[in-house]
């Protein structure tokens, strides 16, 4: 298994925006450091699946293909497994890197 896109959080820099693409399409933006991934993809456009946008109902879960993000509370809804396998929370996941993230399942 490989390490999991999760890293500690440290303060956001605002003025940091990383790039966020799809795999499967040519849909990408930008994604600061303070904002969340879904806020961000809804700024350029964008619509991901989304619910509860707190990190409990994984409507959002996808996975990271490549790059880093992090979260603001400690434990989100993911299992240590699927971590590892690279889910994310896009919802309550915030860039601290370039990403590729597999398209989300549309609904």
């Amino acid at each position: 298994m490989r390490p999991g896109p999760e890293v500690p959080s440290p303060a956001p820099d605002p003025q940091s925006a990383f790039d966020v693409r799809f795999d499967a399409d040519a849909r990408s933006f930008a994604a600061t450091g303070d904002e969340t991934l879904v806020a961000a993809a809804a700024r350029a456009g964008i619509e991901m699946p989304t619910s509860c946008r707190n990190g409990t109902c994984r409507t959002c879960m996808c996975r990271v293909r490549s790059g880093r993000v992090a979260y603001r509370i400690q434990w989100p809804g993911l299992l240590p497994e699927e971590k590892e396998e690279g889910w994310i929370l896009p919802c309550i996941a915030y860039a601290r890197s370039d990403l590729v993230l597999e398209a989300p399942r549309r609904r």
